[in-house]
């Protein structure tokens, strides 16, 4: 089979591209090398699986990620694929970009990872970046790239980044103050029941954005969607993400003052963007003298609060698979919450 088509430069990532297909499957073949040498390359990199299905086993890191990204692109949201590329860019190209596939050592691979914790990043990001390593060797090995297997590890002395959550004494402030500092003036917060409501219920920033009326049924939101930080709709961050969450009683009171709220529109919060609460949560914190708390520490501090619930309730609740850590990653010490294994009783037990 011959192609009909040639590589074309992509400016925007600084490498020759061609698409060609074979009996019903599309392939992407690349080359970073400018000029006409990396045209050649990439072309003859589609004529050599066109005329004898062979994959380039000589094939260099960044020319295989560049398939890999391509095909995340695909079949991921921009909040996820972004992070990847970021990734990609200030670890794993840098060190291991320029080298072939097949002469890459398990030390080398090792050391990007080890790099990143001797800069201090969280153990949090170390898995992250060993889940892209992971996933692009898969990658890898399915297209013929590389038969080969690395085993990463997390250094023994990476910790997770430090979170804040709010205390008791934060959590009455925050249910008792509506108003907030801006342009200078004392002012109703418009978001108040958001960031009540994501202490309430654990729910993620997007996920109470991605809420519409018809989600809230008989004292229980049926999450269903997330609006990502890019204000795309999503099907939420996993498979777990689609579940059930009962209100508590000072929940269902803020949703209730929410749905009253004249917003227009078919979300119950509108269509704000979460750079925007983000903002405007940071300054009711400090017009209220509340910690630097973010909009997912609210998470955590529900997380904190609801610690004594049975587990396999507690992660129900909050969207996570059997094998998350819940407690140990987002748990933290919070006043006295000992024998009570409701959320209304949670909830009234405070302050």
């Amino acid at each position: 089979m011959k192609r009909t088509n040639t590589a074309k430069w992509i400016e925007s990532a600084g490498r020759w591209q061609i698409n060609v297909q074979k009996d019903g499957v599309r392939k992407t073949f690349t080359c970073a090398k400018p000029g006409r040498t990396g045209q050649r390359e990439a072309n003859a990199k589609a004529d050599a699986w066109l005329e004898k299905g062979l994959c380039n086993r000589k094939m260099k890191v960044v020319d295989a990620w560049a398939e890999y990204y391509a095909r995340v692109q695909l079949t991921t949201s921009m909040s996820n694929w972004r992070p990847v590329d970021g990734r990609w860019r200030t670890w794993i190209q840098p060190n291991i970009g320029g080298r072939r596939l097949e002469s890459l050592t398990e030390q080398q691979v090792q050391a990007i990872i080890d790099d990143a914790y001797a800069k201090g990043r969280s153990k949090k990001t170390l898995k992250n970046i060993a889940g892209d390593l992971t996933a692009f060797f898969r990658f890898c090995r399915r297209a013929g790239y590389s038969t080969k297997e690395f085993e990463i590890r997390i250094p023994e002395g990476a910790r997770l980044k430090e979170k804040t959550i709010l205390q008791p004494r934060d959590f009455t402030k925050l249910m008792n103050t509506d108003t907030t500092v801006y342009f200078r003036k004392n002012t109703p917060d418009p978001f108040i029941h958001f960031y009540r409501l994501a202490v309430l219920t654990g729910l993620r920033p997007g996920e109470l954005l991605g809420l519409r009326r018809e989600d809230i049924e008989g004292g229980v939101i049926r999450v269903r969607r997330a609006i990502n930080v890019y204000g795309e709709e999503t099907r939420g961050k996993n498979e777990n993400a689609v579940r059930s969450v009962p209100l508590s009683e000072l929940a269902q009171r803020e949703m209730v003052a929410q749905l009253k709220m004249p917003i227009g529109s078919e979300y119950i919060f509108g269509q704000a963007q979460e750079r925007t609460i983000r903002k405007r949560w940071a300054a009711y914190c400090k017009a209220n003298g509340l910690p630097d708390c973010t909009l997912y520490e609210l998470r955590h501090t529900f997380v904190s609060i609801a610690q004594n619930l049975p587990e396999g309730q507690l992660r129900r609740l909050v969207g996570h698979s059997k094998s998350m850590d819940t407690y140990g990653v987002y748990a933290h010490e919070f006043g006295e919450q000992r024998g009570v294994q409701r959320l209304d009783e949670l909830f009234s037990s405070i302050g």
